[in-house]
């Protein structure tokens, strides 16, 4: 199990891009706790945090619904008499965005806070760094990708409706051979009649004659 649980966590690690950044902490409601990060001009920082609080049944740390608990998200600029230029509240879990205005320290800073009174806590969090450009790529990457998913779409629907309109080609054309051959059967079958009859007739005729020439006789 421990060994499982280790591969996972170096799967994740592997799976997130160069200028991720995932870590977590342990605390208490009520306490504010601040990391520094150095941000460049135009620089898009994406935050993503979940707070767990502490179970004393279950003796571990579980999601919390956010209904009595939220965090408190700020960011301040150091270089400038930590000017605050990010101060949302949110519930335990979501994300943020910032872009910084001018290049220096930042203090990003969380706080969770509970109305039943003071609690352990565990925060998860994870920072994305990038260039706005870098951004306008991705969204233009995203889009092309997903252009890319309609335009499968669209020809796989296209295909579908090659396949109906063959389909139904096919049945008129059944449907053509079918009434020919019931109309040359039919046909067959009145000339068969017209055979059937006339000979007929013509055995009585013949049958008629016999007698008459017997009775002559």
């Amino acid at each position: 199990m421990f060994m499982f649980q280790v591969l996972l966590q170096l799967l994740v690690l592997f799976q997130l891009p160069l200028n991720a950044y995932a870590f977590y902490y342990y605390g208490n409601t009520g306490e504010r706790r601040c990391f520094h990060k150095e941000l460049t001009k135009d620089t898009l920082l994406k935050g993503k945090y979940q707070l767990s609080i502490y179970d004393n049944s279950e003796e571990a740390y579980v999601l919390n619904n956010g209904q009595e608990t939220s965090v408190q998200i700020m960011v301040e600029e150091v270089f400038d008499n930590n000017h605050r230029v990010v101060n949302q509240k949110g519930s335990a879990s979501g994300d943020f965005t910032f872009t910084a205005m001018q290049s220096g320290e930042h203090l990003i800073c969380f706080q969770p806070t509970s109305r039943g009174g003071r609690v352990k806590t565990m925060m998860d969090i994870e920072f994305q760094v990038g260039s706005l450009a870098e951004v306008d790529s991705k969204k233009k990457s995203t889009i092309q990708t997903l252009q890319n998913k309609v335009q499968i779409l669209i020809d796989k629907v296209n295909g579908i409706r090659r396949e109906q309109d063959l389909v139904r080609e096919r049945e008129a054309m059944f449907r053509d051979a079918s009434e020919s051959a019931n109309s040359r059967a039919m046909w067959w079958s009145i000339v068969s009649l017209i055979v059937l009859g006339g000979t007929c007739a013509w055995q009585l005729s013949h049958l008629r004659t016999f007698f008459v020439k017997q009775k002559v006789l």
